[in-house]
């Protein structure tokens, strides 16, 4: 009897294979980078009683050497179990060997696993997604798809990466949340951004006093200064700091003005470098920016 071209093909569960543990090597795009050795004991003690509950995903690789071929194994995802496994002296663990992927597929992997899990902290988070822009080219709303996040979560994600080095460490380490980062970014000014962290930090603010604390900061030159801020301008900054995932500030002058794009490190500038010259055709066909031949831009 012929097969019905609509039933519905049942997909083979993959082949479970026990790898020995010193052949496997972590995964090179594994966004997670601070493993909590308390956890991992936690974890260890629970594989040591019940077993690895889920197998790893890892690639095969054939390296040739003097005395002939060997092979290893690569990680995909299951970095922290691996880790316990080793450290319980676990001889094979239970693996899943996929065919080789892109590199951004093992990113994009590691990524996706470590965020159903709630395993890595807000700026780990920011750097595997500026990565996946940067250096893959996606743009927010593909990695939103991927991720099964908004695209306003991505972008307020990547946006704390616009944050001085020493707080997202303080991010990082848990010693302030994500909101309380996300309102120190409505600080222009780093002198003061920076009196601000040092308040958070040492007082203990909430993110209630904080944002009442920011408010009043930034309502103070109102007080004395008549000038209101275009609203037009705040768009296309807004706009521009979306596109570029940095700190934008435009000031005009006539029919003329200036772009202030901040950075934080060579790598940064290097992806900012590349969306500006993709960016600007786009940009300009679209009317959303100024016509460039009337004044134009200093950056």
């Amino acid at each position: 009897m012929q097969n019905n071209q609509f039933e519905p093909q049942l997909k083979a569960p993959d082949p479970i294979f026990h790898i020995e543990v010193d052949k496997i090597r972590p995964n090179p795009h594994q966004p997670r980078r601070d493993f909590d050795e308390e956890a991992l004991k936690e974890l260890a003690g629970s594989i040591r009683e019940f077993g690895l509950l889920h197998p790893l995903v890892v690639t095969k690789h054939e390296l040739t050497t003097e005395f002939g071929t060997t092979v290893e194994y690569h990680l995909i995802s299951g970095e922290r179990r691996w880790r316990a496994a080793k450290m319980i002296g676990l001889e094979r663990v239970p693996a899943i060997v996929k065919k080789m992927p892109t590199e951004q597929e093992r990113l994009e992997m590691a990524i996706i696993e470590n965020i159903q899990r709630e395993n890595l902290n807000p700026i780990e988070t920011a750097r595997a997604y500026a990565k996946l822009q940067d250096q893959f080219g996606l743009t927010q709303r593909e990695i939103a798809v991927r991720v099964g996040k908004s695209r306003e979560v991505v972008a307020n994600v990547i946006r704390l990466l616009n944050l001085p080095s020493h707080i997202q460490d303080a991010v990082a380490g848990g010693q302030i949340n994500e909101s309380q980062a996300r309102l120190l970014l409505m600080v222009s000014d780093l002198k003061e951004q920076q009196t601000i962290f040092d308040d958070l930090v040492n007082n203990n603010l909430s993110v209630r006093e904080l944002r009442s604390r920011i408010q009043v900061k930034k309502e103070k030159p109102f007080l004395s200064a008549p000038l209101i801020g275009d609203p037009e301008l705040e768009h296309l900054e807004e706009r521009l700091r979306e596109a570029l995932g940095t700190k934008v500030k435009l000031q005009k002058d006539g029919q003329g003005g200036k772009l202030m794009i901040s950075f934080y490190s060579p790598e940064e500038l290097q992806g900012i470098i590349q969306k500006l010259t993709q960016v600007k055709s786009e940009a300009e066909s679209k009317a959303d920016l100024p016509p460039m031949d009337q004044g134009g831009f200093v950056v």
